[in-house]
């Protein structure tokens, strides 16, 4: 097994599972949240996404697919790209509107083939990189690609499970 082969499978099972968890879902069901400080389902795909799109273009040293590729306008918000999500309030993650299931669903895949990508010409001793200082102990390439991962399946998790609420059952992509 190579060194990279869990991440690749990880990511790949996070692809499989959103796309299962968005499927079918209309714009009213994206938007549901089951309190007002709590997130929705279309808020959830979109930050899992952003994060992954951020961190991994960061480490390939190429510009984000969210500005390069123009998901942010597809989406409606400014290009920034810090805006992942992170510390949004209610009315930010209630304005996350996208206009279907199918664009999450292809502002991920495009993600997730420039990580694949990535991930194709990345050695193990590309993994041991120390790309931050500032933890101790410092963080490596590999270890930023677990975080990815970790961050993408908790989220994804969460998405399932609101479309639970939403479908009145247990759901589960698997």
């Amino acid at each position: 097994m190579d060194c990279k082969d869990l991440i690749v499978d990880g990511l790949k099972r996070v692809d499989e599972d959103l796309r299962q968890a968005l499927e079918g879902l209309t714009v009213e069901q994206l938007g549901f949240r089951p309190a007002e400080h709590a997130n929705s389902v279309a808020w959830l795909a979109w930050h899992l996404t952003r994060v992954h799109d951020d961190h991994v273009s960061e480490l390939a040293g190429r510009p984000q697919a969210w500005i390069q590729d123009g998901w942010h306008d597809r989406f409606g918000k400014p290009g920034d790209m810090g805006d992942t999500g992170y510390g949004y309030g209610p009315a930010e993650v209630a304005a996350i509107r996208p206009e279907s299931a199918a664009l999450l669903v292809e502002y991920h895949a495009a993600v997730h083939a420039r990580t694949m990508d990535y991930l194709a010409g990345l050695s193990c001793a590309d993994m041991d990189r120390v790309i931050d200082r500032r933890w101790d102990p410092p963080v490596t390439v590999g270890v930023r690609l677990v975080s990815v991962v970790n961050d993408c399946t908790q989220h994804v998790g969460q998405l399932a499970y609101l479309r639970g609420l939403i479908e009145g059952r247990r759901w589960l992509p698997y």
